[in-house]
């Protein structure tokens, strides 16, 4: 292969892995794939080239290939453990058996935290939940520090309906480990996040008896009192607690106002945060605040109809039976997840749209075209709305996708994803209005706050659910689903990446 001067070639495999990295970072793997992929043909026998192009293949979300890649990578650096445990998450991801990958590179690399993660992965997707939980558990008992290990064993205990002992391993390594604030602010977040508020506040009182009062006690202490409704007490943790840079905090402040019915004082903090770029979690609020006050930015934010597409694509799917019928498969949890939307129901695990099977593929190629459609009726760029100051001349990335099965009452939480730019709600399955219950039963709302904030706001938007009907709207919007009476509905639900 030749090029320019200057260039990066396959005679500096360093410079070429550098390059692919920085097109990682860059959204821009679709540019240096072809000379990165020639080079690692011409050269043949340099694993660090094949890893790179898999990484790239990865990044756009094109597993075959990068599984055929990392294949190469391995054979010619069977001890290579970085190659072994991305050869492994590809396989994962694509869904497909990743076991045996995963014990290979933890063979390679015991200490790796990740790979550990990767097999408890692998075994749940497996359908072997319960050798993953005694896995991880395992783990921990020998290595009580590692926080993301507890955090995730409480997820997956959850998920397989072991809510009783959810936070078993936290308060194991706390029994020993009591100093260890670390353990203490990660049980409190992952109480707090799965809105246990009221287990959260007893660990914040326990954890106090041991390490005194920090702002962090004192903050998480004022979240949760707010949000089991205890205003007063609240209050005055509220205001002794200074974290102005800190915008989960801020968010949760706004959200007492608003709770408390002080709407008025919540302004300024909003203002304050929407004005900067990096201020994802605050929109929600936002939208809340301005309507109640009749303030006209609530137009501009959210009353374009364009901000959301309602699209029915029954016909170009992949037969709908067949796909509720893979999708069943993937739903192994017996539980909804520990801090998540759903009620009554599961949820699937991994990224769903990044699978290798026939019908996830066809569906995903249908989606890119619809969400593409989509964007080209958004209204004009603006620079300061919140989903109007992205780029449109990017290819569609999915940041994550799953799959949701609700059962007789299940709904979702009025909730929003401030990591994606699009959020979606496509209908897969669905009983019929009879048994569903008839009027507005498992309808999608949009614009309509928690329910837990005890406002008066109606929805934006009421849409009826109908199989192969995809929903468009933007990630910040608050979103949920009335509850059904009876039957199943099955949907896959997908955030679009924020350009870059």
């Amino acid at each position: 292969m030749s090029s320019r001067p200057g260039e990066p070639s396959a005679e500096n495999p360093n410079a070429l892995a550098q390059c692919a990295l920085q097109a990682l970072d860059d959204g821009n793997e679709a540019e240096l794939l072809p000379a990165l992929a020639a080079a690692a043909e011409r050269v043949r026998d340099n694993a660090l080239l094949w890893q790179c192009t898999g990484l790239l293949y990865r990044g756009l979300d094109q597993h075959g290939e990068a599984a055929i890649a990392f294949d190469r990578a391995a054979r010619l650096a069977p001890a290579d453990a970085k190659i072994a445990q991305g050869r492994a998450q590809v396989a994962l991801e694509a869904g497909l058996d990743a076991v045996a990958l995963f014990d290979r590179a933890r063979m390679l690399n015991p200490d790796n935290g990740g790979v550990h993660l990767g097999m408890a992965a692998a075994r749940f997707a497996g359908g072997d939940g319960v050798r993953a939980i005694a896995e991880l558990d395992s783990l921990l008992a020998s290595s009580p520090a590692w926080v993301e290990g507890h955090a995730t064993l409480a997820r997956l205990r959850t998920m397989m309906g072991e809510c009783a002992t959810a936070t078993a391993s936290f308060e194991r390594a706390l029994t020993d480990h009591p100093r260890n604030a670390a353990l203490w602010q990660s049980l409190v977040l992952t109480l707090n996040e799965g809105e246990q508020h009221t287990a959260a506040l007893d660990v914040i009182r326990r954890g106090r008896a041991q390490l005194g009062d920090t702002p962090f006690f004192d903050a998480n202490e004022a979240i949760a009192l707010s949000e089991a409704g205890d205003v007063v007490r609240a209050e005055a943790l509220f205001a002794r607690v200074s974290l102005a840079d800190e915008e989960t905090f801020a968010v949760r402040r706004v959200r007492h106002f608003l709770r408390s019915g002080r709407v008025e004082q919540a302004l300024p903090l909003i203002d304050r945060w929407t004005a900067r770029r990096d201020a994802a979690l605050i929109w929600p609020n936002a939208a809340i605040a301005w309507r109640l006050t009749g303030d006209p930015r609530w137009q501009w934010l959210e009353g374009d109809d364009r901000l959301v597409s309602v699209i029915d694509l029954a016909d170009r799917l992949p037969d709908l039976d067949q796909l509720a019928a893979v999708l069943r498969d993937l739903h192994l949890a017996r539980a909804q997840p520990l801090d998540q939307s759903v009620r009554g129901g599961t949820q699937t695990d991994g990224h769903l749209l990044r699978r290798s099977d026939a019908a996830i593929q066809a569906l995903r190629t249908v989606l890119i075209d619809a969400v593409e459609t989509h964007v080209a009726r958004l209204p004009p760029v603006d620079p300061l709305h919140p989903t109007l100051r992205y780029r449109r001349d990017r290819p569609i990335r999915f940041s994550g996708a799953w799959s949701v099965r609700l059962a007789d009452s299940g709904y979702h939480t009025n909730h929003v994803h401030p990591a994606g730019w699009l959020s979606s709600a496509l209908y897969v399955a669905l009983p019929d209005e009879t048994v569903r219950g008839g009027g507005d039963a498992g309808w999608l709302t949009l614009g309509q706050p928690q329910e837990a904030l005890g406002l008066d706001l109606p929805p934006l938007h009421m849409v009826e659910p109908r199989p192969g009907r995809l929903v468009l709207f933007p990630s910040w919007m608050w979103h949920g689903t009335r509850p059904f009476a009876n039957g199943e509905r099955l949907t896959v639900a997908f955030d679009v990446a924020p350009p870059v």
